[in-house]
């Protein structure tokens, strides 16, 4: 697999916001002591494919999301922070970020070391959209204006994704512009109020927005629908509910993008519903028929450019732990059943109660409820191969190190060659028309029409085969809990309850693990302890109550 781009820190010290970045345009092999073949920053970016590789690896920072904690490590999903200790999720072992939101009274401090993580990975990813965008100016650089508008949108988009996650979980964070190398490198950061950060975000997001292409060939590629559907959501966040609405009405109506009503791709012959073939192995592009995807994270298996994934090993359940009439080793890693899962993460009751009956988005084509005895030389007595195991979950709240419970099959994967295999590597949709229809619903009810707003959830509804709703059913409460029902594990639901000023009331009563123990303070991440140690140019003011 090519790995186009690698990322190195000229120090150790952290510092984060003075990481330097070396792009590599080859692999280690290719590196040797001979300066001609080392590919730094002042060599690369004289050319499109120059600036082209520049791009891979900066997608390839954006895919870490998904990817361990440490590079080459199967272990600690880094989008923890964002997506558990929330109201419909939380940690199912002692393990990775989901364990410290189960415990933010204790662990969430400045020296947690996955909160540290993020941060070098954040900023890493910033100074390397800051190098390709201040490198663009370059008037030497061989190539048309339309490469270089679309290039720095690319690097744009991605860097205002970058501050979008940095805000919601820091508050207030240092906006860098300018790539940090050399001379450049500081030491003497302050922290920008959030407005400030959102401005240059939204002027990012314009921009990205205009000089996008609308489509490309290339399935990974961030186009013109990604810009506008962060826009949305960013007016939201600003409370501009007018332009957000303008927005999330545009890229709806764009007629580039529909959402998914109909069976389609590698199992449509087989039993499964419209909304559980979006995630299905082979059918997460556009190419491929989801006519509903916007950014596909491209990690297929043996691909140049490839990559891989934890999110089935973080979110399927452990199968092989599953007691049968008080006997384990019944149910052991398949294709069909998924593959190999730790269960790192689970739903809360309350995400698991959302669903009416017959709801495609909470049925067995959704969520794992079950297990299927599968093993020849475990058969527990009077048990036969092929039973199914229906889970006794229902009216149970969530505990710690549950093999019988629920998860979700958005992330099913197993390698047919390697079934106890950590990694997923399949692409996987990332952000979809879905979610664009939520943010309309959210602006709409804000603007004061409810039932436009129901109209617009209904379309989701009704592709789910949930009753339909009116706009006396529609409040922020019922907006969070569609998008519970909708983007279980795909949406950073902690920014979304941030947004909404929900996140702390909602743990607190929906999360039974971590709940009691979230408080005000933990609305914000802790500045990691090693950053303001290493800003010592000048005082680095942490968050409140840490």
């Amino acid at each position: 697999m090519n790995k186009i781009i690698k990322f190195k820190s000229l120090k150790l010290i952290i510092a984060v916001l003075i990481l330097f970045v070396v792009f590599a345009g080859c692999s280690d092999s290719e590196l040797t002591e001979n300066p001609p073949h080392i590919i730094g920053a002042d060599n690369l970016y004289k050319d499109l494919a120059g600036f082209e590789a520049g791009l891979n690896g900066l997608y390839a920072q954006y895919a870490r999301e998904r990817a361990g904690s440490v590079l080459g490590s199967g272990n600690n999903l880094f989008i923890d922070m964002a997506t558990s200790a929330v109201d419909n999720a939380y940690g199912n072992f002692r393990a990775g970020w989901a364990f410290v939101g189960n415990n933010l009274d204790t662990r969430n401090n400045p020296s947690e070391v996955h909160n540290r993580r993020f941060f070098e990975w954040i900023y890493t990813t910033i100074n390397a959209a800051n190098t390709i965008i201040t490198r663009a100016e370059n008037p030497d650089v061989d190539w048309t204006q339309e490469d270089k508008s679309r290039v720095v949108a690319e690097a744009r988009l991605i860097r205002a994704w970058a501050y979008r996650h940095a805000t919601y979980l820091w508050g207030d964070v240092p906006l860098s512009l300018e790539e940090s190398s050399g001379s450049t490198i500081r030491t003497d950061w302050t922290r920008n109020p959030v407005a400030e950060v959102r401005n240059q975000m939204l002027e990012d997001l314009l921009f990205a927005e205009a000089n996008l292409p609308e489509t490309s060939s290339n399935p990974g590629k961030a186009v013109k629908g990604v810009a506008t559907h962060y826009l949305s959501e960013l007016y939201l966040t600003i409370g501009d509910n007018e332009n957000a609405k303008a927005k999330a009405e545009s890229l709806i109506n764009s007629g580039i993008y529909s959402l998914v009503t109909e069976r389609y791709g590698v199992k449509a012959n087989q039993p499964g519903t419209p909304y559980s073939d979006m995630f299905l192995d082979g059918n997460s592009n556009k190419s491929e028929g989801n006519t509903e995807a916007l950014w596909v994270m491209q990690q297929e298996l043996e691909t140049t450019g490839g990559g891989k994934n934890i999110m089935r090993r973080w979110h399927r359940n452990r199968s092989n732990s599953v007691r049968v009439d008080g006997i384990t080793g019944a149910i052991i890693f398949s294709v069909e059943n998924g593959g190999r899962g730790i269960g790192r993460i689970g739903p809360t009751r309350y995400a698991m109660e959302l669903y009416e009956p017959n709801d495609d988005r909470g049925g067995i084509f959704a969520w794992r409820t079950y297990e299927v005895l599968n093993n020849p030389n475990v058969v527990p007595p009077g048990r036969a191969i092929g039973d199914t195991i229906w889970f006794n979950w229902q009216g149970k709240d969530e505990a710690l190190f549950v093999a019988d419970w629920p998860s979700t099959r958005k992330w099913d994967y197993a390698n047919p060659n390697n079934l106890s295999d950590e990694e997923n590597y399949n692409d996987q949709v990332y952000l979809r028309l879905a979610e664009t229809y939520l943010l309309l619903a959210e602006a709409q009810f804000k603007l004061g029409d409810p039932s436009g707003s129901a109209e617009t959830i209904n379309h989701l509804r009704r592709r789910a085969n949930a009753s339909e709703i009116t706009g006396g059913d529609v409040s922020i409460d019922f907006i969070l809990d569609e998008r519970s029902r909708e983007l279980y594990s795909e949406e950073h639901r902690k920014y979304t309850l941030t947004r909404l000023g929900r996140w702390l009331d909602r743990m607190q009563l929906y999360n039974k693990v971590g709940g009691p123990k979230a408080g005000e303070k933990d609305k914000l991440s802790p500045i990691p302890q090693t950053v303001i140690d290493a800003n010592i140019g000048g005082a680095f003011e942490q968050n409140p109550g840490y």
